[in-house]
């Protein structure tokens, strides 16, 4: 049995006619010129609309990168002025703590009665059988050898030293914890007398002799010890150390009394020599002043 054709020619003859019959009549009205433009324009749109975004997107790309660049130099340039600010910060409260402890020291040296030198230490001697503190004043601003010396720290006026060695310019003080150093004192509560003298060593207590046994029950420790102000080597009733340690020997008709400095050494930076030939004519000390704007004058 045969296959049946799909089209017969006379229905393929018809299909024929009546497509190219369409062309004819799409071509004649342009209905085909305008879709053409249409598919064009529609084409060209898009690839515009693809390079426009492109572009805007490497320009924003650009000006993020440019943006970010020019940022990073602004917080450079912040971040160098805010060290400039806390530099000048802690400069300024520097300043202003070491003018209040020079107007304190100012205070307690207006009621020592002789006239006084202020000088900087400039070098320590760390030799274990001479331990010498070498001062910026010597002959040149009236210091003479022998004169005592004295500090101020946490509001209170201790004893130093005195002076052993004098030039022009500089000065050397043995400090009182110098074993060569002997200083004739009394217990301030008690007004026993004694001798202080130092062991060697800036780490050591100061051993306080000859003071009898019979006021044991009358001495206690943090009592303070004052210069007794004989032999006129040093002012009467300045303060050397306190009481820390009290021990009875059998053998011994005296207490071995062991002292800490009224003066911390190891933080001490300026001292101030006492001329005991001459009254008191306080000078500020040469204190760094601020201006209103806060800078140094």
């Amino acid at each position: 049995m045969k296959k049946r054709a799909f089209l017969k020619l006379p229905e393929l003859t018809l299909v024929v006619f009546v497509l190219v019959s369409s062309l004819m009549l799409g071509f004649s009205s342009g209905g085909f010129i305008i879709n053409v433009k249409m598919v064009g324009f529609s084409c060209l749109s898009a690839m515009q609309m693809g390079i426009n975004t492109v572009t805007s997107k490497a320009t924003a790309v650009f000006t993020s990168v440019r943006d970010m660049a020019r940022l990073q130099e602004e917080y450079d340039a912040l971040t160098e002025k805010l060290k400039d600010y806390e530099y000048l910060r802690r400069s300024n409260a520097e300043i202003r703590k070491e003018n209040e402890r020079l107007r304190e020291q100012l205070g307690l040296l207006q009621s020592v009665t002789y006239r006084n030198i202020a000088a900087q230490i400039i070098g320590r001697d760390a030799d274990n059988i001479y331990s010498g503190i070498t001062v910026d004043k010597g002959a040149m601003s009236g210091i003479r050898k022998n004169m005592p010396v004295i500090a101020i720290q946490n509001g209170s006026v201790g004893i130093v030293g005195k002076v052993v060695t004098v030039g022009l310019t500089t000065s050397m003080i043995m400090p009182l914890y110098d074993s060569s150093c002997n200083i004739s004192a009394r217990i301030l509560n008690t007004r026993d007398q004694g001798l202080v003298s130092g062991n060697g060593s800036i780490d050591a207590p100061l051993s306080l002799g000859y003071i009898r046994k019979r006021v044991l029950k009358d001495i206690h420790y943090g009592d303070i010890v004052v210069t007794s102000g004989e032999n006129g080597n040093y002012m009467r009733d300045i303060p050397i150390g306190t009481i820390t340690k009290i021990t009875v020997l059998d053998y011994d008709s005296s207490l071995e009394i062991e002292m800490e400095p009224i003066i911390d050494f190891s933080r001490l930076e300026m001292v101030f020599v006492v001329d005991q030939s001459a009254q008191n004519e306080v000078a500020i000390p040469q204190a760094v002043k601020l201006d209103a704007s806060g800078d140094k004058k």
